[in-house]
């Protein structure tokens, strides 16, 4: 068998197992020596190819479609530092679990550690933020295929396993790099797999259905990647205990009328009542998701420090960054809203939280109506929303969707990259989650978090999207005016505000995108209501640094004063 047929059957039998294993989308970011699995991918039918030349955008390109779709997105890059580039969305994909299969071509073993050009060390490359690593062994004459099916089904499979997460291959490649086009490859079968789930045990059951009998008991529930089924909701009407929702829990849109009450989506404001919090402590806590986004939340239960602080994680990985929680519950979330039990009748303590969350709102349409900043923007971008996704940026673009989404029957899935918190990546993520759901799709940004990925838009080049970019320029950093560091005039622009001085128009020109200035609310609704020309929308709304931090800061007092008459 010549080099080149072998090498033609090596990658075939790749893509064919990428295949069977379920794993139809791949990312490209061109290169050489990822030569002969790139022409297979792009030739392999049930394959769908993306590309993105900027391997750092490429990989949160993927992440974003591995996020939106639930499955393992595959990443494939040349040698050398264009593998390195890949790391921040592997890190982010780590924590956030995220499947990822990350494949990156390398130099045969005789030009590693040599001086040969586009080679470093990539044997581990990214350490311990993947759930696994393999260094495949050539693509010579003997029998490998069996040996590579069998690593990319534990590849795959290991992506796919709770907790989800990425995987690295790395492939070396010996020149020339062409494929045989004309090569016809024979399956010669592959290996099932089967995966069973992890449940409670009648003890668990019995210990849970007696914490579920409490009434003063709080539901928080952390970021969630679909809509909660008919099951959940029945489960938290039978409770009637507050459902204290992150904006990424999706349980804050697509909801009945009659379910809405049980949600508490103001408790970030709430727990800002020093009065409220005393009154108001639970005898139980569960959770399900990750923390939330909300940091008043985070400071009271570690304050409270629960007698019963319930996590559900498929993991056995703490995520209980406060040392809190009593009892880790190794299983599924539905494993919660599957238990039996009897249905409850409202009571005193859920009324006081939702009268509570009634009165805020109350106050906000108030705000809205009589103010102008950030916050005020941003809740009617939200209201704006229906029958799309939305992806939301870290720092202060998280923290206005947590305080201004209010729970609605419309139909938005909203997703964010928390795993890190990092700002990096966050426009080619909104690209990624738009390729998998094939829907219109907004993404709102913060200014520098825009910065840090506008080459993202070279995405629009490559393929079909609908993409619409609401950025709040506040010309810097404006999370960190809401810091203790704020306090400190001397060089507090120079490290944190960091002004730049910068719009995007000119940005919006080069990359082909249809641009709109905003500077008040009614310039903001028509924008976002006129039809969008272009595949990319850029919408940028101006603001004021200091005026947000005034105004936000207004609304929280006035509410803490109202709340605690």
């Amino acid at each position: 068998m010549t080099n080149r047929k072998s090498l033609t059957e090596y990658v075939s039998a790749f893509t064919h197992s990428l295949i069977h294993l379920g794993v139809t989308d791949v990312v490209i970011s061109p290169g050489s020596r990822s030569t002969p699995l790139a022409y297979a991918c792009m030739k392999q039918e049930g394959l769908t190819v993306y590309r993105q030349i900027d391997e750092r955008s490429a990989a949160y390109f993927a992440l974003g479609m591995a996020k939106a779709s639930g499955k393992p997105v595959m990443l494939l890059c040349t040698s050398g530092t264009a593998a390195a580039n890949y790391f921040p969305a592997v890190v982010e994909a780590y924590y956030a679990r995220v499947p990822l299969l990350v494949v990156t071509a390398d130099r045969p073993p005789e030009l590693r550690e040599v001086g040969a050009p586009q080679a470093i060390n990539q044997i581990n490359l990214f350490g311990s933020h993947v759930k696994w690593a393999a260094d495949l062994p050539m693509p010579e004459e003997q029998n490998l295929l069996e040996f590579l099916a069998r690593h990319l089904h534990r590849s795959v499979a290991t992506a796919k396993t709770e907790p989800k997460g990425p995987v690295h291959i790395n492939v070396p490649f010996r020149e020339p790099l062409r494929i045989d086009f004309e090569q016809s490859y024979v399956s010669r079968g592959e290996m099932m797999h089967f995966t069973g789930e992890l449940i409670i045990n009648k003890e668990t059951e019995g210990f849970l259905q007696g914490l579920l009998e409490q009434e003063r008991g709080v539901l928080v529930v952390g970021e969630m990647t679909a809509p909660m089924p008919e099951t959940f909701w029945e489960f938290v009407q039978n409770l009637q205990w507050p459902v204290l929702a992150d904006p990424l829990s999706n349980l804050r849109a697509n909801v009945k009328p009659d379910n809405q009450h049980l949600i508490i989506d103001s408790y970030d404001a709430i727990l800002k009542s020093e009065q409220f919090k005393a009154a108001m402590i639970p005898d139980v806590v569960i959770r399900i998701g990750p923390q939330p986004v909300s940091k008043p939340l985070t400071l009271y239960l570690a304050a409270i420090k629960p007698k019963n602080y319930v996590v559900f994680d498929e993991s056995p990985m703490m995520r209980d960054a406060q040392s809190v929680v009593t009892h880790h519950i190794q299983a599924a979330a539905k494993s919660l809203w599957q238990l039996p039990i009897k249905a409850k009748e409202e009571n005193a303590y859920a009324v006081k939280w939702q009268q509570a969350s009634k009165l805020y709102w109350q106050l906000v349409e108030q705000h809205c109506e009589n103010e102008l900043d950030e916050g005020v923007l941003a809740k009617i971008f939200f209201d704006e929303l229906d029958k799309c996704h939305l992806v939301v940026s870290s720092s202060m673009p998280i923290r206005d969707l947590d305080t201004f989404f209010k729970t609605n029957r419309r139909d938005v899935i909203i997703y964010a990259n928390r795993g890190a918190n990092g700002i990096d990546g966050v426009v080619s993520t909104a690209f990624g989650v738009q390729a998998a759901v094939k829907r219109p799709t907004y993404l709102f940004i913060g200014d520098l978090s825009f910065l840090h990925d506008m080459n993202g838009l070279i995405a629009s080049k490559m393929q079909d999207t609908d993409l619409t970019i609401v950025i709040m320029n506040n010309d810097g950093g404006g999370i960190f005016s809401y810091l203790p560091q704020s306090q400190e005039e001397r060089y507090f622009e120079d490290l944190f505000g960091t002004p730049t001085g910068m719009n995007f128009k000119d940005a919006a020109n080069m990359y082909d995108t249809e641009y709109a200035a905003v500077h008040s609310k009614e310039e903001l609704i028509s924008a976002l209501r006129s039809h969008k020309q272009k595949l990319v929308k850029i919408i940028e709304v101006f603001t004021d640094r200091q005026q947000n931090v005034e105004v936000h800061r207004k609304l929280w007092n006035r509410f803490s004063e109202e709340l605690s008459k």
